[in-house]
């Protein structure tokens, strides 16, 4: 395992395999020397990665007070795979839930809450990783979530029908007709500059089978917004040209979780936590850090039968 200490941070990065014998790039940002107040897992969004992307989040985030995980979806960054591409998103949530679940399990995290985090297309992830365990993790931040792809962005009725029968035949192509996502994602020149310079963010036109996975997901979600019951908080911009703003309003609406937050950022574009403006960027990070402050300290339900369980499983002292 890689490790460097920065800043008060200490990083770290190894390879893991999947079920499917695929080496997935994983790493971790640590508080050094001190121990992590509540566990936060990063689900990037599409065709983005974690190590270079979402290292000044996750710092952000470790100066806090927090352990930060996270993963490169199959045929995403320096994981394996074709770039770009992916087969079956239920295959990208099984990833994520089993190597989240077995750090979260680790003995040194025992007795610590677990929040998911997820930009855009990782919103969408973060929740399929609830719906499969929904009473295992304490909290979803979800920033801009993909549980609609932006009319903008989406193709038409009959261009959908005509590609999602051509998945059949060449699901690796890329010929979904789509716009410069990084053009309407990142406000800042300097970060679209970034992220086209990057070598592990993919850039090319969605492939076809990745595309029809990613309506699939959205549409099912955006139909099944009821079933969340964790407590979250959504972060979204108003002017995001990306992930359909109004339905995270409507997941804050039907939701079933009896805690709830959303914010909704005037003049901010879909990349709240890199590809704002400084100023912004405080913004946003200042309620993030709040909301996840205020639920660490207080813990919940599950956490105090998770410690008493440990405390009876103690031996006792014969007097």
């Amino acid at each position: 395992m890689a490790s460097d200490i920065l800043d008060g941070v200490k990083y770290e990065e190894e390879y893991i395999l999947n079920s499917r014998g695929m080496k997935l790039f994983t790493c971790r940002w640590l508080p050094n020397n001190t121990n992590p107040k509540a566990l936060i897992f990063i689900c990037h969004g599409y065709g983005m990665e974690c190590s270079m992307t979402m290292n000044s989040t996750a710092i952000r985030l470790a100066k806090a007070g927090f352990a930060i995980y996270g993963i490169d979806y199959e045929g995403h960054g320096k994981s394996a795979g074709l770039q770009g591409y992916v087969k079956s998103f239920d295959d990208v949530v099984d990833d994520c839930t089993n190597h989240f679940t077995n750090i979260c399990e680790s003995k040194e995290n025992k007795g610590k809450m677990r929040y998911l985090m997820g930009e855009s297309m990782g919103g969408t992830v973060a929740l399929l990783v609830h719906r499969k365990k929904p009473e295992f993790w304490d909290g979803a931040v979800l920033v801009a979530p993909m549980c609609k792809i932006a009319d903008e962005l989406r193709p038409s009725p009959l261009v959908i029908s005509a590609l999602t029968k051509l998945c059949k035949f060449i699901p690796t192509w890329k010929i979904i007709p789509t716009n410069d996502i990084i053009d309407v994602a990142f406000k800042m020149p300097e970060i679209r500059k970034q992220v086209r310079e990057n070598p592990y963010c993919y850039k090319g036109r969605p492939r076809l089978q990745t595309g029809y996975e990613l309506l699939r997901v959205s549409s099912d979600l955006e139909q099944r917004l009821d079933e969340v019951t964790l407590p979250f908080i959504v972060l979204h911009g108003e002017d995001d040209k990306v992930t359909d703003k109004s339905v995270s309003k409507q997941l804050h609406e039907v939701a079933s979780s009896h805690d709830k937050t959303l914010k909704m950022y005037p003049d901010m574009w879909h990349g709240l936590l890199y590809g704002e403006t400084p100023e912004n960027i405080e913004v946003v990070f200042s309620d993030m850090i709040s909301w996840l402050d205020e639920r660490s300290y207080f813990g919940n339900a599950r956490l105090e039968g998770e410690l008493k369980r440990e405390n009876d499983d103690l031996p006792q002292v014969k007097k």
